[in-house]
């Protein structure tokens, strides 16, 4: 009788030694490794930096109206036709000479052009004047300019600009903070559901082997002829039955690790083993987060979803400020210095440039605009009712999915408390049962009853530590974290920027016990 038993020990020994090989083949992935891969390789979060990125951006560009405005230019022109061409090749009666002034101003020269026109002047004698420096029909035109602009007063609207800026700024700071969070517990949640299916195969083989070592007892005791055809059959069903249980297992291994995989961007052909321990007596909280659960038996501060709509709140107010504004007046300071040549040539000689140089004040007073400043007005006002409306059920929502992520702490350590030392009774038991069958002393159906109470234990333990660890980083991660998908979602205003990514809802661990692996059809914990 001893046989059937030390085969068994065998073929657990030889499949347990195959596993750890296949395993030691794979790529060790600690928790700690896996927030750090996942982390780098996300999406979500390169888009929700991006988007403070160009929230910082927004708000240097709303402040740069509050400093001087330089602005340098440079110009050319060429005349393709001009109403001033041929103006002295008309005919006339013929004048005196006169003598052409050396130097003069641009008006003395004016006059000598006048007189010319007005004594009918021919092309050649008008040719003998100089008056290239003049902009009349000239071919080439060097423009080169120096612009300065100042807001000396803006009735208040670049300070309502900088604070919509600033409000955008910090809901971009809060997506990504939430977005993080997000990707930390989902991650933590798939590491975790891979390790639970790696369990739940572990069993499930380990059932199997039980079986295949009951049904070798009992055909040497049908070839003794102390067992009966109907207990062998029996056995062999109820093996054959376990082997279905051992293949779902293993598929939904093989999921869960893939689910992994892709979020820590590492090729699904890859095999991963997990490092960190899922089945322990003491289940001490994950190490990445100990430090935030210590802390999370403070009060907790406000839940992300809160803070950004809270700032929403302030950006549709700065928008109303902005809007109300509208209606003052405005003042600022402009110069313009410039330097013009004409040249007869394509290049210009520095000697012949000629300057402009201006400076003046603005002042801009809205008159009438067809109800369009009004207009503004009642718009930001309603972004102000709905934002405010929207923060007031942010608040309500926080405080109902913190008390659900307590309570839902609180029951996964009472479940983790209560499968305590259970599965050690059940190891017992089972022991006990096989050694009363191997004696013919009770039946295979108190044999299996034993076999199913094992593997409903050891079930019940492993998903108990998978819901405990889920949970804790919940809690540790809650002021961060957006809302849970049985909360309800908050749609938070746009700000500006538009938050990077909306406030996604947290995954919820699967409803009820997990399918006993090895557990006959009907027969479910």
């Amino acid at each position: 009788m001893l046989r059937p038993l030390l085969l068994g020990q065998i073929a657990l020994l030889c499949s347990a030694a195959a596993a750890f090989a296949q395993a030691g083949a794979g790529r060790p992935v600690s928790l700690e490794e896996a927030l750090e891969l996942a982390e780098a390789s996300s999406e979500q979060v390169a888009m929700a930096t991006a988007a403070v990125e160009q929230a910082g951006g927004q708000m240097a560009r709303a402040r740069s109206d509050l400093f001087p405005q330089f602005a340098a230019s440079v110009s050319y022109d060429r005349a393709l036709a001009s109403e001033f061409q041929n103006l002295f090749a008309s005919a006339g009666p013929p004048c005196p000479p006169f003598v052409p002034m050396p130097q003069g101003s641009v008006d003395q020269r004016l006059t000598e052009l006048e007189r010319a026109v007005d004594c009918g002047a021919t092309g050649a004698q008008a040719q003998e004047q100089d008056f290239s420096d003049l902009p009349f029909g000239r071919r080439n035109t060097w423009r080169a300019s120096l612009t300065f602009s100042q807001s000396l007063y803006s009735g208040g609207r670049i300070g309502a600009a900088t604070a919509s800026a600033r409000a955008g700024g910090e809901s971009a700071r809060i997506g990504l903070a939430a977005t993080r969070a997000q990707l930390e517990l989902d991650v933590v949640g798939a590491y975790y559901d891979a390790a639970l299916g790696q369990r739940l195969l572990e069993i499930a083989d380990a059932t199997y082997r039980q079986a295949e070592a009951t049904v070798q007892q009992v055909t040497l005791g049908y070839e003794a002829g102390s067992q009966p055809e109907f207990e062998l059959l029996r056995a062999r069903v109820t093996r054959d039955n376990l082997r279905p249980a051992v293949i779902r297992q293993r598929a939904q291994r093989d999921l869960a690790q893939l689910r992994l995989r892709q979020l820590l961007d590492l090729p699904a052909a890859e095999s991963i083993v997990l490092t960190t321990a899922l089945d322990s007596d003491t289940l001490p909280p994950p190490a990445p987060f100990a430090a935030q659960l210590a802390a999370a038996g403070q009060a907790v501060p406000p839940r992300a979803p809160v803070r950004q709509a809270d700032a929403a709140v302030q950006a549709a107010t700065a928008a109303l400020d902005a809007a109300r504004r509208q209606r003052w007046p405005s003042l600022s300071l402009d110069s313009s210095y410039g330097r013009v040549a004409y040249p007869s040539g394509f290049f210009p000689s520095l000697a012949r440039f000629r300057t402009n140089w201006t400076i003046g004040a603005t002042v801009q007073i809205p008159l009438f605009d067809g109800g369009r400043i009004r207009a503004d007005e009642v718009v930001a006002r309603g972004g102000v009712s709905a934002a405010r409306a929207q923060l007031r059920l942010a608040r309500d929502l926080a405080a109902l999915d913190t008390q659900s992520a307590r309570d839902t702490l609180a029951a996964a350590e009472a479940v983790w408390q209560a499968s305590a030392g259970t599965i050690a009774q059940a190891q017992r038991a089972f022991e006990i049962a096989e050694i009363r069958y191997r004696e013919g002393v009770s039946t295979q159906l108190e044999l299996s009853d034993a076999r199913l109470a094992l593997v409903q234990a050891q079930t019940n333990r492993a998903q108990a530590a998978r819901d405990l660890q889920v949970a804790r980083v919940r809690i540790a991660l809650l002021p961060d974290l957006p809302f849970a998908a049985t909360t309800g979602a908050v749609a938070v205003p746009a700000a500006t920027p538009e938050p990077p990514a909306p406030l996604l809802s947290a995954p919820q661990p699967p409803a009820g016990p997990p399918a006993v692996p090895g557990a006959p059809a009907g027969i479910q914990p």
